[in-house]
């Protein structure tokens, strides 16, 4: 998500203050968390062992936006503002996207696609170095821009209502719906898959976020229309403060109309996770992980153990 200027200041400054991060803190925390347990034996253990970490950084990439001026425009695209990509919906290179547009414009609107495949490149790389800390690392970063390219509202220069004075639909969206129906999502999304071109897999998930954008807006317009100001807000309190946020009522009909999308984009966010994940490892030539490399060393340290105690029992 983008910070947007406030207008009017209360109002919105505690409409957002639920929504300060893209899928939201919570929901970033989850797919990288759920993806661990698509992966194949060979890396579930080590995965699994490391599934704190993962949950737990899933969120750096939105943390380091208020320290690194270019980290903003790794989490979007607004594809509006790039026409050729968006009517050809064909693979663009980045370069190939610098010649057409400029690299000031994208990074004025956003590098999410090439994003996810850089740190694919980067996690592959250390994958075949056995670099325990870049793994992790990179995994969390490329479970965290996969989050973010699923979610319709990356994908347009109106990631917040902003231009169609919905303001707060992003976090309604991303944030607000997950919070609330989380429980009731069935997240076994299946066994990772290779993928052979992930460029085309990437730009395939770019297109269908966009897809949807239309619809997330016109089903709040219509839910909104039906209630009145009241129904549709409510205040709650948060570390004991009170935050003017969407009501149960009012995000219960808009889940219901949007039949299930926020659902199946977070069931798609993590299986393409997994997915990244396996690929770039077996890309890095399926290399033994550092978790399962430790876990042989101790047993062939405690099979020679073994061995040594018979000998002596023998003598």
């Amino acid at each position: 998500m983008r910070l947007y200027p406030s207008k009017g200041a209360y109002f919105l400054l505690l409409l957002s203050i639920p929504f300060l991060s893209s899928w939201g803190f919570f929901a970033h925390k989850k797919i990288n968390y759920q993806a661990v347990f698509s992966l194949p034996p060979e890396m579930l253990g080590f995965y699994k062992g490391s599934s704190l970490f993962l949950t737990e950084h899933a969120v750096d990439p939105d943390k380091r936006r208020y320290i690194v001026l270019e980290e903003a425009a790794r989490h979007y695209i607004d594809l509006d503002h790039y026409p050729e990509i968006e009517a050809q919906k064909r693979v663009f290179s980045y370069y190939e996207a610098i010649d057409l547009f400029s690299e000031d414009s994208l990074k004025r609107h956003g590098t999410v696609p090439w994003t996810i495949l850089l740190n694919m490149k980067k996690l592959e790389q250390a994958f075949k170095e056995q670099h325990t800390e870049h793994i992790l690392k990179y995994s969390a970063d490329l479970g965290h821009y996969i989050g973010d390219a699923h979610v319709p509202l990356h994908t347009t220069s109106n990631y917040n209502g902003q231009l169609t004075n919905q303001h707060g639909i992003h976090g309604l969206w991303e944030s607000r719906l997950p919070e609330l129906f989380y429980d009731r999502y069935p997240l076994w999304v299946g066994s990772a898959d290779y993928l052979v071109s992930p460029s085309d897999s990437v730009w395939k998930c770019i297109f269908e976020s966009h897809a949807l954008v239309e619809k997330v807006l016109e089903e709040e317009r219509l839910v909104s229309f039906q209630l009145t100001e009241r129904k549709k807000y409510t205040i709650e309190h948060r570390n004991g403060m009170p935050v003017k946020t969407y009501s149960t009522l009012f995000c219960k009909r808009y889940n219901e109309r949007m039949d299930q999308m926020v659902e199946e984009r977070l069931q798609k966010a993590i299986k393409f996770t997994a997915d990244c994940w396996y690929t770039c490892w077996v890309n890095a030539g399926k290399p033994e992980l550092p978790l399962e490399k430790k876990k042989k060393e101790k047993e062939k340290e405690q099979k020679e153990e073994t061995g040594s105690a018979e000998e002596s029992c023998v003598h």
